[in-house]
């Protein structure tokens, strides 16, 4: 896959004083789905927002589609239509009346006939599932319902990047299920996916690739198939082994199943230890 995105040695700076970046670099391919992994305080969020243009480096550069970032008011502009960024607090996003006002936002920012913003607000809606939701005061959804209604805002931009900032936060374990399918789905249309987490066993069971962040920096970059062979660089990061990596080693070691392949999931674990069809 091409690359998509690339930061090379970011630093940035707050106005407190405070370092948020300092010298991150990292690359991000074309169609693939990336965890940026860390500790709270990493530069998990300050990278996301200089990935969508909100922050501008204090050194340091950013390139898409192979093309510097353009940091003029028309370039920022013409960004934000090819990434898209999902903040942690939908309550930060969401500001229309209703469900289909918020969605319809962007496009008609866009100067798009009326028909075609429709088109575009039911196409987003119906892949969050929320389709039947689009005439409901934005103020009465639930939490998790609020949190897919923020990606179909940035979904009727037709994004090529989506960015996810702690997407699981705050949601119970069925509306963690529902947001997994709505990324599935949404990776298997092609878009690229990039969301932050501090959750190292939903980084390495959903992700393709994960970057580790330490202190402004990222200090390792791999598939999430390459995982277990991390365990130094995850230590290093404050993060433990996931836990079916652990239990799946004392199983090998017990000569219950076989080394290989390593399973990503419990689920994958479970099948592994299911007992075979007799033919």
């Amino acid at each position: 896959m091409s690359l998509l995105l690339e930061a090379r040695s970011l630093r940035y700076i707050y106005a407190d004083g405070s370092t948020g970046l300092d010298g991150c670099s990292l690359a991000i391919r074309r169609g693939s789905r990336n965890a940026l992994l860390g500790a709270n305080g990493s530069g998990k969020t300050t990278l996301l927002q200089h990935f969508n243009g909100l922050l501008k480096p204090t050194a340091g550069c950013l390139s898409f589609d192979g093309a510097p970032f353009d940091t003029s008011r028309a370039g920022l502009n013409a960004l934000r239509r090819r990434v898209g960024l999902v903040f942690q607090n939908p309550d930060r996003q969401l500001f229309s009346a209703s469900v289909f006002e918020d969605v319809s936002f962007g496009p008609l920012n866009l100067g798009l006939d009326e028909a075609t913003v429709r088109r575009r607000v039911a196409d987003a809606l119906a892949a969050v599932g929320m389709a039947e939701q689009a005439d409901r005061p934005v103020h009465h959804l639930s939490f998790g319902q609020k949190k897919r209604v923020c990606i179909a805002g940035v979904l009727a931009m037709q994004p090529e990047l989506l960015l996810l900032d702690e997407p699981m936060a705050g949601l119970d374990a069925a509306m963690q299920a529902d947001l997994l399918n709505v990324l599935d789905t949404l990776a298997a249309s092609g878009i690229t996916i990039v969301l932050t987490t501090h959750d190292v066993n939903f980084a390495y069971g959903w992700a393709e690739h994960i970057h580790l962040l330490v202190a402004g920096r990222c200090t390792a970059s791999f598939r999430a198939v390459d995982l277990p062979g991390e365990a130094s660089a995850l230590s290093g990061a404050g993060q433990p082994l996931p836990t079916v990596i652990e239990l799946h080693r004392t199983l090998v070691a017990r000569g219950v199943v076989a080394p290989h392949p390593a399973p990503r999931s419990i689920d994958a674990l479970q099948s592994l230890l299911a007992p075979k069809e007799r033919h």
